[in-house]
Parts: structure tokens; sequence; C-alpha cells
């Protein structure tokens, strides 16, 4: 049996972490024996975690990494919190490049795992922990968003990348996307879509909420992800107010999330006099009910690898409108089994306006992803070719 590492951050309620949480629902126990390395044992859907899989004991060391400078100090670890005051200069506030020197200058200071492992897999960039401190034979790392968008220091990343034997791209688009900054990894990349399980995601569906309206006189828009500039929600607060002002006033938007922009959002909705209309709902562990209970699910995203939520709404059977985002074709037929409108303020708008308006189209969209087969376990059978083609 052979024995394989997965690593993450945290199972905090995001995209990634669904996906991985999928994968880990779906993996072959019977022929791979897995262990998960969780920097940080914390959120949501650590409840949701297989038993299964083995999860190793946290470390105080890599749980630094998604804490301040104070509290890394203060928990005694000194030198990973100048590290970090050095990783924050040399930056010069450049997220990414921020995240990429922070691992680079506390490597030093990180234990090396004392297990070796026949595959490693790095399922959240950076991918340093794999990279570095894992001995295994058989590499892989995961990419989840479109890498020719974000600002990463690409000599750095390049010297991470040539340490993995297979690059796994959420979408053929997505992989797409990476190339265009990454042409020499070509070989290494492979397509292995997010594991989307129906029966898990209709069965949650129908658990009960009590926070989500259900007037019918109000058109109900839904998005989930974390709040950061990737997802676009403040496009979308300005779009709706654009709504509000064609005299759509029944629309309201809900978002399930949470994160770093919070109060730039609430200051937005409160701008724009939309306190009634656009909603933070915050984190949620079952988004599913909330989609079940929606009129249209809208993703309003400035980029994606591929959108986790937009399959569970569409195995629900919701209507999805998306930006025009690099990797979006690769996520629905447009017209058919959902609707891809112009990455812009207005374009948000003037999409939603279609849909609220031609409701054979928007039916159309549903009675579509209802008749369509999301289920994509097969996926994980790349992974095992992967796995013992290299053995």
């Amino acid at each position: 049996m052979k024995k394989i590492l997965i690593s993450s951050f945290d199972l905090e309620v995001g995209g990634v972490e669904r996906s991985l949480i999928s994968m880990l629902n779906n993996f072959d126990y019977d022929n791979y024996y897995v262990d998960l390395m969780l920097y940080s044992h914390t959120g949501d859907f650590m409840n949701v975690l297989p038993k299964k899989c083995n999860l190793l004991k946290e470390n105080k060391k890599y749980k630094t990494f998604r804490m301040s400078v104070l509290e890394t100090i203060k928990s005694m670890n000194f030198l990973i919190g100048t590290s970090r005051i050095f990783s924050k200069i040399k930056a010069k506030g450049k997220g990414y490049i921020q995240m990429q020197y922070m691992w680079e200058y506390a490597l030093p200071f990180l234990p090396k795992s004392k297990e070796t492992y026949d595959v490693a897999i790095s399922f959240l960039w950076p991918h340093y922990y794999v990279a570095e401190k894992v001995d295994a034979k058989l590499n892989i790392g995961w990419i989840h968003t479109d890498y020719s968008i974000i600002d990463t220091d690409i000599e750095l990343d390049l010297k991470i990348w040539n340490k993995f034997d297979y690059i796994v791209a959420v979408s053929e688009d997505c992989k797409k996307a990476f190339l265009k900054k990454y042409p020499s990894l070509v070989l290494k990349l492979i397509v292995i879509e997010n594991i989307t399980s129906p029966d898990f995601v209709k069965t949650l569906a129908d658990k009960e909420i009590d926070d989500f309206p259900r007037n019918k006189s109000d058109f109900n828009i839904l998005s989930v992800g974390r709040y950061c500039d990737a997802k676009g929600f403040d496009n979308a607060i300005k779009a709706l107010r654009i709504l509000h002002d064609r005299g759509y006033a029944n629309i309201k938007w809900y978002i399930i999330g949470y994160g770093s922009d919070e109060k730039l959002y609430r200051k937005l909705i409160e701008e724009n006099n939309l306190e009634e209309n656009f909603i933070l709902l915050g984190k949620k562990t079952n988004p599913y009910s909330y989609m079940k209970a929606c009129d249209l699910y809208a993703q309003p995203s400035r980029y994606e690898g591929k959108a986790v939520t937009v399959s569970e709404a569409q195995i629900l059977g919701k209507p999805v409108i998306l930006t025009n985002y690099t990797t979006a074709n690769s996520q629905v037929n447009d017209g058919t089994d959902g609707y891809i409108t112009n990455l812009s303020i207005e374009g948000i708008a003037n999409g939603i306006e279609k849909l609220y308006k031609d409701n054979e189209f928007r039916q159309s969209i549903s009675q579509n992803c209802k008749n369509t087969d999301y289920s994509n376990t097969y996926e994980l059978n790349k992974l095992y070719d992967v796995i013992n083609i290299n053995k």
C-alpha cells in the first residue's frame, strides 16, 4: 500500500478547502494510506474530515503563517517573526510576493517531516513545505487559480515548481493561463478537475435555514467566496446599485464568506444605501441550503481557476451567471448551463438584468443543469495513474 502525504493550510470555509474535502471523501483508502498535514487545525470543515484519512499532529511553527508578526513573536517563534518582518519589507506591500518571501526566509527555522512518503501532494500554494521539508519519491503540486493574473516573484516560484514532478491544474483554461507565465513547465502539467459529489451537495441542501428570506416578491441572488479582491464582491455591490437605480428594487444579493475585505464591503454597502439589499451572511459550513433557496447564483470574480461553488450551484439546478474571467468558459457552456457576462460593474448589472427579465432563458439554464450529471469522481483516476506509473 502506497503512503501518501497531502498538505494544505487549514479547513476554513472556502472553495479550495471544499475541493480538498471532496477529494478526501472519495479517495481510495483500500489501496492508499493517506496522511493529512494541516498547518492549522482550524476551520468549520474539520468536522467533516473523513476518519479514514490520518490527520497529523499540528505543528506550531507552521501555524504561524496566517498569524500576525506580533502573534508569531508572542508564540515564542522569534526567528520566524523576524523573517516575517524582512519579507514584508522586501515585498513592498505585494501580497503574493510577501507570502513567497515569508516561506523563503522562514525555511531554516521550520522542521522537516520525519516520515518518508511514496507521494507528497501540496494542495495549496505556496508549495514550500512539500518542496523543501518532505522526503518523497514523487512530488505533486496543485494550482487552483489564474496565475497569469496574480503578481508573483517568477524566479522564486520556478525554484520551487522545479522540485515537483507534476503540477495539477483544475481546468484546461487554468493550465493555459499558468503556462503563459511559466512556459518552461509545460511537461509537468496535467489537468484534474475539482471533485464534485452531487449526493453530498443535495443531502446538505435539504437542511433547514432560518436567515434567508422566502419573500416571493424578492429576487434573491447568492454568491459564495472569500471576501477578497479576486472574488469581485466590491463590483457586485456597485452593480446592485445600478440595478436598483434602473428600478429593480426587489433584487437582493446575499454573500456567504469571510475575509480581509469585509470592512471595505460594509463601507461600500453603506455608501450605496444598500444595507437592506446587499447582505453579508458571514461564514456558513453548509452553503447548499442557501444555493437551493436562491433565484440566481452569481460568480462576479476577477479571476478563478475553476470555481467549486459554480459546479455546486449547477448540481442544485440553479441558473448561474459568471463574469468573463480567463477560465470562465471551462466552467460553463455559455447560454446552456450558465451565462457569461462582461467582467465589469456595468457588465454584471446588464447580465443580471437579462436573466431577471428573461424568465424563459433563466429556466432553460436551470433545466439544463438539472439534466446534467456533474459527478466526476473518475477524475481521481488521473491521480492514481500518475502515482502508479511512477513506481
